[in-house]
Order: C-alpha cells, then structure tokens, then sequence
C-alpha cells in the first residue's frame, strides 16, 4: 500500500535550520539520508522531496472565462506542506511507524494519506 507522508511547513522550524550551523545541517541531513537509505533497502522508499515556500504556490480555479491562476491564500501558513514522502509498505501501521521518525513528529507537523489506488477498501 502506498502512502504519502506530509510534512507541514513549520516557519519556526525553517527558522531553527536557517540557525543550525553547517556541521549541524550536515549531521541533519546524514540522518534524513540514513532514513531513505533504510527505507530503500527494504523497498519502501518510492520519491520523497522538499516543496517551495508558501510564496510560490498558486490557487487554481476554473471558471467560465478559463483557468486561472492566483496567490494562494492559505488559511494558515502553518499548515502549509514543506514536503513529503511516498512510500509503499505492507500496512497502515507500517506508514505510521515510518511518519513517527520525522522530528516534525514532535510538533504533530506529520500526516500520512493513503494513496487512492491503495487505499484500504478500495481494491
């Protein structure tokens, strides 16, 4: 079953990074690699990458007059994604289990969504 696990924009934590020093980041992303090496080695891991700020994304809406593009305005820029992951595991429990390894844990920043296809139900 293929899940995606959200990981929600967090300003304070963007914050934290930017104040992290470069032995810090290093040492970070050592982790996040070891993670998806993990994941790859019992063929779990399918795509993961981090997404644009807030800023960048657009609201698209198709009215009479065609597709328009504009500013998202987002109820909360907290909740905006700051990246994810896509993975396929054998069960809901599994995801869950995976998602609990992010730090953003911590702060409840972390969803899991199956994919449609997969979804429990939906065979």
């Amino acid at each position: 079953m293929k899940y995606l696990i959200l990981l929600k924009y967090n300003p304070e934590w963007r914050a934290a990074w930017i104040g992290f020093s470069r032995e810090e980041q290093a040492e970070m992303m050592e982790l996040y690699a070891g993670f998806e090496s993990a994941l790859r080695e019992r063929g779990e891991f399918i795509d993961a990458d981090q997404l644009a700020g807030a800023e960048a994304a657009k609201t698209v809406s198709r009215t009479s007059e065609g597709v328009v593009a504009t500013d998202a305005p987002f109820a909360e820029l907290k909740e905006y994604l700051g990246g994810y992951y896509l993975v396929d595991v054998e069960s809901e429990a599994r995801a869950i289990e995976i998602a609990g390894w992010f730090p953003e844990a911590d702060r409840g920043l972390v969803e899991i969504v199956p994919v449609m296809a997969d979804a429990p139900g939906d065979a």
